[in-house]
């Protein structure tokens, strides 16, 4: 692991610079999958199983965003904090000297991987969004934030070990201030199927592997049907689906289906880099 230094992140005003601590495996290689973790960190959901599958291909590369892991610390964050996360992301890329990687995001991640595609055409050669979102509005997970907040040590055993070992004694801190603003998000939200994306989605040029667990507890009814409608739209741009019928909110990190995830990241990931630049970035 190794940290870099950004001049400017939206996510850390008043640090200059700001310290990025980033993980990198695999291959010496030009072709990079960049991994964007969830709102409570890599180690709680790690890529380990993906990773592995990619590394004799690829370099490997995952950043933790200001205020995880090794990078850091913030007070809070802001209820736009994806737009300023997607910012610091390509500022990464930059640091990084990566061109055109493919991003896997993860739950908050992967709302930051479409916002990247969006915001920054031509940044990234495709896309993996696994447990993404796009409603701002969460009514079925707003008590598991109130709980998130009030007693962050009823999350057990195992999930305070990980987080420990990611943020060390802050984790209580990053699971506050990510509970608090998805709380601010929702509160905020114009109305019930306010989206993340402004209705752009099918603005996305790049080809785009959704992977969702269909028991997710984080994602509202319908959400998930509205969303692969969206990207199935659009025009000649190629759209994967894969969902996992017993998966929950990481089927990434799941016993049962991280094996299936990791095989088909892999094979999405072999086909983007067989195709042309201008193809893929249509």
């Amino acid at each position: 692991m190794a940290h870099i230094a950004l001049a400017h992140s939206p996510l850390a005003p008043g640090r200059s610079p700001a310290q990025i601590r980033v993980r990198e495996s695999g291959a010496a290689s030009d072709r990079t999958v960049v991994f964007l973790h969830s709102g409570w960190g890599y180690e709680i959901y790690p890529f380990d199983r993906a990773a592995s599958a990619l590394a004799a291909r690829y370099r490997v590369v995952a950043p933790d965003r200001s205020g995880y892991g090794g990078s850091g610390a913030i007070r809070s964050l802001p209820s736009d904090f994806h737009q300023s996360a997607a910012v610091e992301t390509v500022a990464v890329l930059d640091a990084l000297a990566l061109q055109s990687p493919i991003l896997w995001g993860h739950s908050d991640g992967a709302i930051i991987a479409l916002l990247v595609a969006l915001t920054s055409p031509g940044r990234a050669g495709g896309l993996v969004v696994e447990a993404t979102h796009l409603w701002k509005r969460k009514p079925a997970s707003r008590a598991f934030f109130d709980k998130a907040i009030a007693n962050p040590d009823a999350l057990g055993d195992g999930t305070v070990a990980a987080l420990e070992r990611d943020h060390g004694d802050r984790w209580r801190e990053v699971i506050g201030m990510h509970a608090l603003a998805w709380q601010r998000i929702g509160d905020e939200a114009a109305s019930a199927t306010d989206d993340f994306y402004g209705g752009r989605l099918p603005d996305v040029s790049v080809p785009v592997l959704v992977v969702h667990g269909a028991r997710d507890p984080r994602t509202e009814p319908g959400e998930l049907e509205a969303l692969t409608a969206a990207l199935c739209g659009r025009s000649n741009v190629r759209t994967d689906v894969l969902v996992l019928p017993n998966g929950g909110h990481s089927p990434h990190s799941e016993r049962q289906h991280a094996e299936t995830v990791a095989a088909a990241g892999a094979a999405f990931c072999d086909t983007m880099s067989a195709m042309p630049a201008q193809e893929s970035q249509r």
